[in-house]
């Protein structure tokens, strides 16, 4: 990091020098000229980082930043790996979302591989996420890049890259890709040719459509009335598409949130998850009035993730956001309904429920690190999820989380329900009745200094708790070390005692630093027995005050 005035604006200088892209020479020209060595700085205080999430992070000037010099970058060391791949004749296929700049990191991946000597596709348009992960197996490419920064706010873009087999990358592919964009000397050794790449049709899209037919029961159920929003992304059309040609109702999509539009500008984060983004999903549905609702769906901006909200009278919505953990365990429940085989998979920060599903089916389960990345690597694939609203119905089709899909299976198993006269909260109930309420929460710091992060982390190892909730610590991971099963990774996982006396059977907590947004994480998790349906709202109850006094203890501990 240079602290020496001049020499900040020396190094911004030669990065404008080479910089493509006319808006952020014009923004990194004006910091130069106003001598702003405090913006230079944070822009010039390293590189983006290229890990197994590719890259993420704000727009603008600057190797801090994203931007078409660094996406440039990016795309030659990920061309320069696959050559020593051996691929260096393959098929590298390109997405993006309708994001500022999108579209233009596309065009620059695809000019930087044609460039190096590889084929490049890019998709006709801004397409889900799930679209280019299912086009990279479906065309036998070698690569996908996925340009996207999901849920992230509307400043952010980035760069996920994915192998052949159609999965994310994982360690060492992601060093040996960052140590090939280090090698990278000027923008002026990466040839960039104007034309040389394929732009797709509508071939692509319509395969995928045809395939998601695979993930519902032929003859089931359709009659199921949905309220939908792409949360202002790129969903609408492939869900409306999907839903159609799977014979449901086409739903009613929020009006104020069905267009693309990269400045988000009806919620504060375009994240189903935060509070506020569901309001006008909520609104939508109120609406609708005597014409029924029976659940409301939301896509994250690039369509991998799904969030579900079913009816909930008597609150001031009228309607309840379920946790990705419920959902989660109702697709599981689904499936095992139609005797899926295969191994049923989710991460260690996500509800145990479904190892509890799955063994009473007979069915192999397995927990990985977090992220789709690891899931989608999982011999024998055949379920997935996460708690943040991730899941993979067909992992034959699509080796990553997809929301698409997701909506379908959920809507048909809200279909099968309702013929029975039944619902989601139902199905819920008969799952905490067989196998003990799992109930979940997030404490989820957001920060400005990362320092935080680091410092909090750090003060729960050299000081772990002994108790939670007056529940004890009878076992503590620091998963840094990796276990049997798991990789190295920064993060501390506790498994705390029942109380048989305040009607606990069990309760986890897991700590780490988000890998996407500036964020701490933890993940708790309480299982309370529940003996008859007349005693659910006590164990709800008992639940939710444990959770609450979790979540206060670890916050002093952590010191957040």
């Amino acid at each position: 990091m240079a602290t020496d005035p001049a020499e900040l604006i020396h190094r911004a200088q030669a990065w404008l020098a080479e910089d493509p892209d006319p808006e952020t020479r014009d923004e990194l020209s004006k910091l130069i000229e106003a001598e702003d060595t405090d913006e230079l700085a944070a822009r010039f205080a390293g590189t983006l980082q290229f890990g197994t999430a590719g890259l993420r992070g704000e727009l603008g000037a600057g190797p801090m930043r994203m931007n078409r010099s660094v996406v440039i970058r990016a795309a030659a060391g990920l061309a320069a790996y696959l050559k020593a791949q051996g691929d260096g004749s393959g098929l590298v296929v390109i997405g993006y979302d309708a994001r500022h700049k999108s579209a233009d990191f596309a065009r620059d991946t695809a000019a930087v591989m044609v460039g190096a000597g590889l084929r490049a596709a890019v998709l006709p348009r801004p397409l889900p996420t799930p679209v280019l992960a299912f086009a990279i197996r479906h065309l036998g490419a070698v690569a996908g890049v996925e340009v996207t920064a999901s849920h992230n706010p509307p400043r952010d873009n980035g760069y996920k890259v994915y192998l052949g087999d159609g999965s994310q990358i994982v360690p060492p592919a992601d060093g040996e890709i960052a140590a090939e964009i280090a090698a990278v000397r000027s923008l002026a050794d990466v040839p960039r040719p104007e034309t040389g790449w394929e732009t797709l049709d509508e071939t692509v899209l319509d395969a995928y459509l045809a395939r998601t037919d695979a993930v519902l029961t032929p003859g089931s159920p359709r009659d199921t009335k949905v309220v939908y929003t792409p949360m202002h992304g790129v969903g609408r059309d492939t869900l409306v598409a999907a839903f159609a040609r799977a014979g449901f109702p086409a739903p009613t999509v929020v009006a104020e949130q069905a267009e693309p539009d990269p400045d988000f500008p009806t919620v504060a984060f375009p994240n189903p998850e935060e509070p506020g983004a569901m309001d006008l999903a909520f609104a939508t549905a109120r609406d609708r009035g005597a014409a029924g609702v029976d659940i409301v769906i939301a896509n994250d901006p690039d369509a991998d993730r799904c969030a579900v909200a079913v009816p909930a009278p008597g609150t001031p919505d009228g309607w309840r956001m379920l946790r990705g953990d419920e959902v989660g365990a109702l697709l599981a429940a689904h499936l095992v309904s139609k005797r899926a085989s295969g191994t049923f998979a989710t991460t260690i920060v996500s509800s145990q429920l479904m190892s509890r599903i799955a063994a009473a089916a007979s069915l192999p389960y397995e927990e990985t690190l977090t992220g789709f990345k690891w899931l989608a690597r999982v011999d024998g694939l055949r379920y997935a999820f996460e708690e943040a609203l991730g899941y993979c119905v067909d992992p034959e089709g699509v080796r990553d989380k997809d929301g698409i899909t997701a909506a379908l299976l959920i809507t048909e198993l809200a279909a099968e329900l309702k013929q029975s006269g039944r619902t989601l909260t139902d199905l819920l109930d008969d799952l905490a009745l067989e196998f003990g309420l799992h109930a979940t929460d997030q404490l989820s710091v957001r920060v400005e200094d990362l320092s935080l992060i680091a410092d909090a982390m750090h003060r729960l190892r050299a000081q772990p708790p002994t108790a939670l909730a007056g529940l004890s610590v009878t076992r503590a991971d620091d998963l840094n070390r990796g276990t049997e099963t798991l990789p190295p990774t920064d993060g501390l996982r506790y498994y705390l005692s029942g109380s048989p006396e305040a009607g606990i059977e069990a309760a986890r907590v897991v700590v780490r630093p988000s890998g996407t947004e500036p964020k701490l994480k933890c993940y708790l998790e309480v299982v309370v027995p529940v003996a008859s349906p007349e005693a659910l709202p006590e164990a709800r109850t008992k639940a939710d005050a444990t959770l609450a006094s979790i979540k206060a203890d670890l916050s002093e501990a952590a010191g957040i």
